[in-house]
């Protein structure tokens, strides 16, 4: 598979179509009592949602890209007004996670207070890190075990909100849950997952990996750190990209062989996040083994054919998790790490352009299933899957274009700084 040919989008069109995500995205908020604003997963939805992968915390980070970006007051007037719904929500909100719950909503708060000098905020994601640790049981918050959902996610919140305390709670139980393979170690990501084990980013070994290296470094524990190396080596190990690539199954022994593809190539299972802990690790180790394996995920990724929809199952997704924005956001670390060509980052926007729905009410992007009937989901609004984190990286590409900072308003968690300025 060769790389496809780039075809350029004006600056000046993708950064229109960002504003018109952004227009449909603001439209689609709920006023809330007391003056704020909520966003649903979905228009359909009857009720909003907090949490950062899907719902109001995760359109947050948009709206303060927005706010940088163009100078617009109105975005951080509104990026202030979501976080008045996140207070509200923080009692009630079941979940302590990174993704799906207090966690992530205390890391938005806590930016909030940072960024705006929200001091309400500022309040309530101090009250969200004490519910989040009264609910540790002394080994786990609940079913999920990893990045998205589980003691990783939370881990590595709680070390940017600034409890590494709470981090190195969160952490600990990993090593001792380790199970022993040939290579290194993995974990189970949840408790009825029976033998199947993810390696990835989102809910795998690499996920988990990244946290524990973090955390470790950041806290003086090399124990943890050492059990991150472990983990990696694990994942190395099984490896069927090489020498020039890199690619790893979904899981081991497939997990839902019949619902989900066993290669996939995005932020979530693919080579894609993969890049993203292996840029960490660089990091933590200063070892630059981890840049040339981020180098291998690379090549994968630019000759697996994506963005192209070769077949039903390979490539159905815009979004910024599992689809072409999350590559985008790889496109452009390197772009401003390493001046990687702009040639493939291009071929990235160009779908996204091509791919977007536009009319008056603004743009989105539809997902695709192609087990269901129709095939064209409902446009998504949040970071996961939706406006939010499509529109955050079409934002960040046209700034690093135009030779500006290529570092966002709000880093996410699993996402490294780039370690050099952009090429001016």
């Amino acid at each position: 598979m060769t790389v496809p040919e780039a075809t350029v989008v004006a600056l000046e069109e993708v950064e229109q179509l960002a504003l018109d995500g952004l227009r449909w995205l603001t439209a689609a908020a709920r006023d809330t009592p007391g003056g704020g604003l909520a966003w649903p997963a979905r228009l359909s939805d009857d009720e909003s949602e907090p949490m950062l992968y899907s719902g109001t915390a995760g359109v947050v980070p948009v709206l303060l890209e927005a706010w940088r970006h163009f100078g617009d007051d109105t975005y951080a007037d509104a990026a202030l007004r979501a976080g008045r719904s996140l207070v509200d929500a923080v009692d009630s909100t079941e979940d302590d996670s990174l993704y799906f719950g207090r966690t992530g909503m205390a890391l938005v708060l806590r930016t909030l207070r940072e960024e705006l000098g929200d001091e309400a905020a500022g309040a309530a994601a101090d009250r969200a890190l004490d519910l989040v640790r009264s609910h540790f049981d002394g080994t786990r918050w609940g079913e999920l075990f990893e990045l998205l959902g589980g003691n990783a996610g939370i881990g590595l919140g709680a070390l940017l909100i600034g409890d590494p305390g709470l981090a190195v709670l969160a952490m600990e139980p990993y090593l001792r849950t380790a199970e022993r393979t040939p290579a290194g170690v993995h974990w189970p990501h949840r408790t009825d997952v029976g033998e199947a084990r993810m390696h990835h980013i989102s809910h795998g070994t690499l996920g988990i990996v990244l946290a524990l290296a973090r955390v470790g470094r950041a806290t003086g524990r090399t124990d943890l750190v050492e059990l991150g190396l472990a983990g990696a080596a694990d994942v190395l190990a099984r490896d069927e990209g090489g020498p020039e690539g890199f690619l790893v199954r979904h899981s081991t022994p497939q997990y839902f062989p019949d619902l989900i593809e066993p290669v996939n190539y995005g932020w979530c299972h693919g080579p894609t996040g993969d890049a993203q802990v292996f840029r960490t690790l660089r990091d933590v180790t200063g070892d630059p083994a981890w840049s040339a394996l981020a180098d291998r995920c690379w090549h994968t990724v630019t000759h697996s054919g994506l963005p192209q929809r070769l077949r039903p199952g390979f490539w159905d997704n815009n979004g910024r998790c599992c689809g072409t924005a999350g590559v985008l956001a790889l496109a452009c670390d390197r772009i401003a790490e390493q001046q990687d060509p702009y040639d493939f980052a291009h071929v990235l926007v160009a779908d996204l352009v091509a791919r977007a729905i536009r009319d008056t009410d603004g743009a989105r992007w539809s997902n695709v299933e192609y087990r269901a009937d129709p095939t064209d989901l409902e446009p998504c609004v949040g970071w996961g899957m939706g406006n939010a984190g499509i529109v955050r990286e079409l934002l960040r590409f046209v700034r690093l274009s135009r030779g500006g900072d290529p570092r966002y308003a709000f880093p996410m968690p699993d996402q490294p700084p780039v370690a050099r300025p952009a090429r001016t």
